[in-house]
């Protein structure tokens, strides 16, 4: 009889699940708001040092001087400021993945003044990983304060999923990414019941980046019509090339990053890692700069605009661009580069060989890298799926993944242990 009353006390999943829409909710936006707000002053920055100050000294916007005075420069102010700022910005970047516990609060702003700096100073690197480390922050500080009964992990799930939802403009990507994550723990509860607030949340936070920046990762690439016995094998040896690209960049990890450590000294480091920036983008035009996000896009919308080794030059440089970036100190993610060597890669794939569709070569050249440089298969999977919005190639795709993913499992990542040494 006790335990029959005890039974019925137990709140049901729909009363439990519910008081968590309207936090979800809050998070979601606020989540968004924050990415909103740095990727409009980055704009606004990127503006003033690549097009009004160049035209000002009467330089060339994007010549070969400019590119390695400016990421030189921005090496330098990086530096400095992580130096100046309380928490120096927060730890070493390479040892952070995407989701990470939550850093003290008063971390959060000197770490988003170092991204705005990277993102329109023209490194390589995105804004997912210290804008989700800053909004899980926030929304842990908050979450303690307000609900201090809520598990620390709920506040952690919320930000991520929002952040994530911010990004790629739809929840889809955040409960792909936090399935992955939830599937590794031994906790009790349907996943979906473990999914439903972060589902809001990554909702909310999409649906707030759509209704004002309006973000897509659509490249317009040439209908799939159907499937081709061959295009098995050419997807399968495109997205086994870009996965072997993405793991050079992996084993050279630790080096490049011991290198840097080398330095002690953190200005020293961010500078000198501007100057091989600045190198790099000379060598491989300015579209191997910045984030790669709108870059990618001027790629695809003239496949035929670049011959095949000016591709795979593209490729390989935004590679080694990402690699030094997030060696040297400067804080980013490496899914939006890493989408962009993907894309160079298998344009130069259907360049070599014609009669390899372009979206097929575009998505698994995606495929490939993200799996080497993420080890995140549902992400790399959804990445690459959107860049061409075919639900046509879904089936290729998947087929892709089997001998890519047998490439980089097992393999170390692209993120380090606090003494230098790579996960596995």
């Amino acid at each position: 009889m006790a335990i029959d009353s005890a039974v019925s006390a137990e709140p049901s999943p729909a009363r439990r699940l519910l008081p968590l829409i309207v936090p979800a909710l809050a998070v979601g936006v606020a989540s968004a708001l924050v990415l909103l707000g740095v990727s409009l002053l980055a704009d606004r920055l990127q503006d003033v040092l690549w097009q009004t100050l160049p035209d000002a000294l009467s330089i060339g916007r994007y010549s070969s001087l400019w590119m390695i005075v400016m990421l030189t420069a921005t090496g330098l102010v990086t530096g400095l400021a992580i130096r100046a700022v309380p928490g120096r910005a927060g730890p070493d970047p390479a040892t952070m993945g995407l989701v990470d516990p939550p850093l003290p609060p008063g971390v959060v702003p000197g770490l988003l003044l170092v991204t705005v700096l990277a993102l329109a100073g023209g490194v390589s690197l995105g804004p997912e990983n210290p804008i989700t480390a800053a909004n899980i922050a926030l929304a842990y500080w908050a979450g303690r304060r307000f609900a201090p009964g809520a598990p620390a992990a709920l506040w952690v799930s919320l930000a991520a999923a929002g952040t994530i939802g911010a990004l790629f403009g739809t929840p889809v990507a955040a409960a792909l990414i936090l399935s992955e994550t939830f599937a590794s723990r031994a906790e009790p509860g349907a996943l979906w019941d473990r999914l439903f607030g972060p589902l809001a949340a990554g909702a909310a936070g999409a649906l707030t980046m759509t209704l004002t920046a309006h973000p897509s990762f659509d490249l317009s690439l040439p209908d799939y019509t159907h499937a081709h016995w061959g295009d098995l094998l050419s997807a399968s040896v495109i997205a086994s090339a870009a996965a072997v690209l993405g793991l050079a960049a992996v084993y050279a990890f630790p080096h490049v990053h011991r290198a840097f450590r080398a330095l002690r000294h953190p200005v020293l480091a961010l500078t000198l890692g501007g100057l091989l920036l600045g190198l790099l983008g000379a060598l491989g035009g300015h579209l191997t700069l910045f984030k790669g996000l709108e870059e990618v896009k001027e790629l695809a919308a003239d496949p035929d605009g670049w011959s095949a080794g000016e591709f795979a030059v593209m490729a390989v440089v935004k590679t080694a661009a990402l690699l030094v970036a997030a060696s040297c100190g400067f804080r980013g993610g490496r899914i939006f580069p890493a989408v962009f060597a993907g894309v160079a890669l298998g344009l130069c794939a259907h360049a070599l060989v014609d009669g390899v569709p372009i979206a097929l070569a575009v998505t698994c050249g995606v495929l490939g890298v993200l799996l080497a440089i993420t080890r995140q298969g549902w992400l790399s999977l959804f990445t690459a799926a959107v860049m061409a919005s075919d639900m046509a190639l879904l089936p290729v795709l998947c087929v892709a993944t089997l001998p890519a993913w047998l490439l980089v499992t097992g393999r170390p990542q692209m993120q380090l242990r606090e003494d230098g040494t790579p996960l596995r």
